[in-house]
């Protein structure tokens, strides 16, 4: 791995922070404003709907004027819009700073561009699984952060995010350096700047199949990750700090999985078995969380859950990667990124949807949802392998 590689991969460490930093919160902090957990999701689908048209624009663009202006684009936008949301004083003002902070994001697609650029195919797989890890480490750190933040009160979290955001974006402009290594002729077509290729991008040759596989990968996962945070404190009986805890202990199994375990796994298995595994694991541990409302219980199949999930996405950005043509990887890397934003929209709705605040026992129920839907995307995945098999 050259040098450019690991700028990046602390660029996107940095980054990771302000964004895990806001992780634990957001549901608190929407109840705060005196939101539903309906209304709540609905919060978190802001950012990820904003952010489903943003993202291919952003990834075509940076196919186009490189890859450095966009992602200072992005992480201007994400300073501004933290600010704008740490100092909300309605909950108007709240989803507009996510809608701004979806809008203007698309910095994980620009990361894993440069990561494409600045790599081998061979070291694809690997420079993935490290960039995974440096998020991964910002969810041990940014939890950590957030505890302390918290203390002071949950908007001070963002503002903690906003100063977080500010030193990726100076590490970007003042280290970074350009990695496109040639800039592509600029077409008067609005349509072209990658909002077609949301219809186009599933007809790639290989790629369009792994698209949709992410998206509903996606969808189930954020079926989980807002029915997660209801369900633990509410039938598991816990508070903001025992949930930012959990984050924590979901950071460092990451960590360990992505610096340690697919690096061996790959030496010996093919990445489409290691995304296999991962995937029945994740289906497994959603449907059995909420069978029994212990929290030692919950904790340990939480564990087991989070060392199989973390192989999930480097697994599948590899793949998207691999599959996609050299002067494609802004473009195709941008889509993934924008359909995982969309099934980031959907949901959180989804299970919001099913849960009643007057019925305790449905929270559990978007857990068993997300299981259930998690093994039959297991399915399509398996079924369809040799239209992506490398």
């Amino acid at each position: 791995m050259n040098r450019n590689f690991w700028i990046i991969a602390l660029i996107s460490l940095v980054n990771s922070l302000s964004f895990t930093i806001l992780i634990p919160v957001i549901y608190l902090y929407g109840r705060q404003f005196g939101l539903t957990d309906f209304q709540t999701s609905l919060l978190f689908s802001t950012y990820a709907f904003s952010q489903f048209f943003a993202t291919p624009v952003i990834g075509k663009l940076s196919d186009r004027f490189g890859r450095k202006p966009l992602l200072v684009i992005s992480l201007l936008g994400t300073v501004i819009a933290n600010l704008i949301a740490g100092t909300a004083s309605a909950a108007a003002v709240l989803f507009f700073a996510r809608f701004l902070d979806g809008i203007t994001g698309g910095n994980a697609a620009i990361a894993q561009a440069v990561i494409s650029d600045v790599t081998t195919p061979e070291n694809r797989a690997r420079g993935f699984g490290i960039n995974g890890a440096a998020f991964g480490f910002g969810f041990v750190l940014g939890p950590a952060i957030s505890l302390l933040a918290q203390q002071i009160s949950l908007g001070a979290a963002f503002l903690v995010s906003a100063a977080i955001a500010s030193v990726a974006l100076l590490l970007t402009v003042g280290w970074l350096p350009e990695t496109l290594p040639q800039k592509r002729t600029i077409s008067q077509h609005w349509f072209d700047l990658g909002l077609g290729n949301l219809v186009k991008g599933l007809t790639f040759p290989r790629v369009g199949i792994l698209l949709i596989i992410n998206f509903l990968i996606g969808t189930t996962f954020t079926i989980f990750t807002y029915a997660f945070q209801p369900y633990f404190i509410h039938v598991l009986d816990q508070n903001s700090n025992t949930l930012t805890l959990m984050f924590l202990l979901f950071g460092v199994l990451g960590i360990l999985m992505q610096t340690w375990g697919i690096a061996l796994l790959t030496r010996k298995f093919n990445l489409v078995y290691i995304l296999f595994l991962a995937l029945l694991i994740r289906s497994s541990s959603f449907v059995l969380m909420p069978i029994w409302a212990n929290v030692a219980y919950f904790v340990a199949i939480s564990i087991i859950f989070s060392l199989f999930n973390s192989l999930v996405q480097p697994t599948i950005n590899a793949l998207i990667s691999l599959n996609a043509r050299p002067e494609d990887q802004g473009t195709a890397l941008g889509l993934n990124a924008s359909y995982l934003s969309a099934s980031n929209a959907f949901g959180p709705v989804i299970a919001g949807t099913l849960i009643h605040q007057s019925e305790p026992a449905t929270y559990g129920y978007p857990l068993y949802l997300a299981g259930i839907l998690t093994f039959f995307v297991m399915g399509l995945a398996i079924a369809t392998r040799k239209n992506y098999q490398i």
